[in-house]
């Protein structure tokens, strides 16, 4: 075994639970999406609410909202437990060579998830990336593979690639699409169209996962850096330094009207901005949980719809919150509060089926039933 195998099989530091209530947030927010509550707040006649509801849709096009990061969260997050996962799985005495086809195994099945969801709304088969398991059986293995190369390469690795696919966007030459920040009228949309066979496919450019890749790459960084030896100041102070860069260099890029922040086609300044948004959030769950263990109780809430993550993004996503919301919730919800009126009888109705999420999730948990791929 190389020496930078060994490097990943250190002593483990005892679970991060930071890493877990992360995860666990990320996936309980998109349960809410399910649920339409987001919806719902914009169409309050309150200014406050609808502002917030706005944050938790994606932005137009050129802009940020906060619900654009929850992806990059996901991605970033899943990145973060590659090396503890690796270590763990070296300590079973398992070869790399067995892990590295565990790996591989993951990320076709991941693929195969996320197309299996565009089949069944579609009724067709659509191959497309946009969607969070697709994207991930990309970015999860490029992650694996550079796990054991030093930080220098891999920083090196998402910059070069980063400017490789601006720099395709800026200068692709077909016609039609040679309008790199453009909504439908760029690289990433001619991409979609010939791989799906339209004239005019989704304005979320599958060719994401070469930019989104970063995401994957850098979570793996934090995860190495967090099981390191270095003192927990220590891991907090090269986080935010690596946060600061990020979203220095992130918003200089669209402030300067060189690359404009975009969600839907991953600009480079997008992927930075988000980057830096995603490593900062991580930093305060570590400082906040890990580091001061001022939320270790309430942090449980998040970690047990973490522990079954895919297994209830997957539930949500074919559909079974609308039944939930539909056939279990709304008659109770209009028995009782239909005096309330017809959108409060909504809230309430997207709040009872977000719980059932959350209750599955804990009923899973409680039974030691953990959906793993």
């Amino acid at each position: 075994m190389s020496t930078e195998h060994k490097s990943v099989a250190s002593p483990l530091p005892g679970r991060v639970a930071s890493i877990d209530f992360f995860r666990g947030l990320t996936m309980f927010l998109l349960a809410g999406e399910s649920t339409r509550l987001y919806e719902h707040l914009v169409k309050l006649d309150n200014p406050v609410i609808q502002f917030i509801g706005n944050q938790f849709h994606h932005h137009e096009w050129h802009g940020l909202h906060f619900w654009d990061l929850i992806q990059p969260f996901f991605m970033f997050i899943v990145g973060v437990a590659i090396p503890f996962s690796v270590a763990n799985r070296l300590k079973k005495g398992e070869s790399y060579k067995q892990i590295t086809m565990h790996a591989i195994k993951r990320a076709l099945l991941l693929l195969f998830l996320g197309w299996a969801l565009y089949f069944t709304a579609a009724g067709k088969l659509v191959f497309r990336f946009q969607n969070v398991l697709a994207q991930l059986s990309v970015t999860y293995l490029v992650a694996f593979l550079l796990l054991n190369k030093s930080y220098k390469f891999q920083i090196s690795f998402t910059v070069i690639t980063l400017i490789l696919i601006d720099c395709a966007y800026r200068f692709f030459p077909v016609e039609g699409f040679n309008h790199p920040w453009v909504n439908y009228e760029n690289l990433g949309a001619w991409f979609n169209n010939k791989i799906e066979g339209v004239e005019k496919a989704s304005e979320w450019a599958t060719l994401n996962f070469v930019s989104t890749s970063a995401h994957t790459i850098w979570g793996a960084m934090c995860g190495k850096l967090l099981m390191s030896e270095k003192t927990p100041s220590e891991k907090i102070r090269i986080m935010v330094i690596a946060a600061v860069i990020a979203l220095v260099a992130g918003y200089a890029l669209d402030l300067l009207n060189i690359t404009p922040i975009i969600k839907k086609i991953a600009t480079v300044s997008f992927v930075l901005v988000s980057g830096g948004w995603t490593i900062l959030a991580l930093c305060f769950s570590y400082w906040l949980i890990d580091m001061k263990k001022l939320f270790l109780k309430g942090s449980k809430f998040f970690i047990i719809v973490g522990m079954n993550c895919i297994f209830i993004y997957l539930f949500f996503e074919l559909g079974f919150t609308r039944i939930i919301s539909n056939r279990i919730v709304a008659p109770f919800t209009n028995l009782f509060f239909s005096w309330a009126g017809e959108m409060t009888c909504a809230i309430i109705t997207s709040l009872g089926a977000w719980f059932i999420l959350w209750y599955i999730c804990y009923w899973l948990y409680k039974n030691k039933i953990f959906i793993k791929i």
